[in-house]
């Protein structure tokens, strides 16, 4: 990684809403991001993988500011679109054109009074990309055919479609303007599993073709490992390891990845029938009132003193293999 080119930094960024509780109109802080760092790297997809509420989608909203961070920093390819230490606002629509995002639901993410061409092309008029109705046109048809849609769809409403499809129009949405960096937000959870493998291998395609950089989200740890270059585990706001892929699936060291790992199905009954399995016990604490120290402590096995009052550093054990953990400190 040391010599590619960083698209995106993100440091300490953290992102809390609050709600209300009860009928008196108290105020409670949910945690959802608490203290990301990572960085992204030009023309890589980095995966980002953990159970429901952990704060993936959450993340990969905040890092393209359709949720407006609560604090930390947000620098792309240079330049900071975000500094909560910096009073100066930056004009993000440039940047829409360089970020965009296919969302996780499909038919809810599409405008169902809005045909296919409209969809597609809304991006277009709004970053006035093509004067002319024909040229604005014949980029939507290339769009759709990109996807692997025909043109005459453009004419349809997003009803006609199965999931699919109308995930493909979405990803043909997302590059209407021709970005750099796409949040993909579980693209393919929504979507039967004969039409899973079409979607991956469409976005690597794509990938290849245009020189696009991923953040791929999503629960199927395998569909991760095959996409990614490298994987990130959050766990309850916080980033817990980060590491290249093929080296996080040989190799985790966090207690809570190796949780995740041993659940990741092998086709293979003889070392099924070997295998360890880990089962977490108790549920996942409420991001509203974390645990002190490690987050990971009311359901780690090996948790210590020490991880109920210290927060663990995130920290380099080697190669770019990060885990924050303090079983792993000589």
């Amino acid at each position: 990684m040391a010599e590619q080119t960083k698209l995106l930094e993100v440091k300490d960024l953290k992102k809390h809403f609050s709600v209300k509780k009860g009928g008196l109109n108290k105020k409670q802080t949910v945690k959802a991001v608490d203290g990301v760092s990572l960085d992204i790297y030009k023309g890589e997809t980095l995966g980002l993988v953990g159970e429901s509420g952990c704060g993936k989608t959450t993340l990969g909203r905040t890092i393209i500011r359709l949720y407006e961070p609560t604090s930390g920093t947000i620098v792309y390819d240079g330049q900071p679109i975000y500094d909560s230490g910096s009073k100066v606002a930056v004009n993000m629509l440039p940047y829409r054109r360089k970020m965009q995002i296919i969302f996780q639901d499909p038919s809810a993410s599409l405008d169902p009074r809005m045909t296919v061409g409209e969809i597609v092309g809304e991006a277009l008029d709004i970053h006035k990309l093509y004067t002319g109705k024909g040229e604005r046109d014949a980029r939507i048809k290339q769009l759709l055919s990109e996807v692997g849609l025909n043109t005459e769809h453009s004419n349809r409403f997003p009803h006609a479609f199965s999931g699919g499809p109308q995930q493909r129009i979405g990803i043909a949405r997302a590059l209407a303007v021709e970005p750099e960096f796409i949040v993909c937000d579980e693209p393919i959870s929504a979507l039967d599993v004969s039409i899973q493998s079409q979607v991956v291998n469409m976005l690597e395609d794509l990938q290849a073709e245009l020189g696009l950089t991923y953040l791929f989200i999503a629960h199927d740890i395998s569909v991760v490992r095959h996409i990614s270059n490298r994987i990130g585990v959050m766990y309850l706001g916080n980033l817990v390891e980060l590491a290249d892929s093929y080296e996080l699936y040989r190799n985790p060291i966090h207690p809570y990845t190796k949780t995740l790992m041993s659940a990741v199905p092998i086709p293979d009954p003889v070392i099924t029938r070997s295998r360890e399995r880990l089962i977490l016990e108790g549920d996942i604490p409420s991001p509203i009132n974390p645990p002190s120290g490690c987050k990971f402590h009311t359901r780690c096995p090996y948790a210590t003193e020490r991880c109920k009052e210290e927060t663990p550093a995130f920290r380099d054990y080697g190669s770019g293999h990060f885990a924050a953990c303090h079983l792993l400190e000589k």
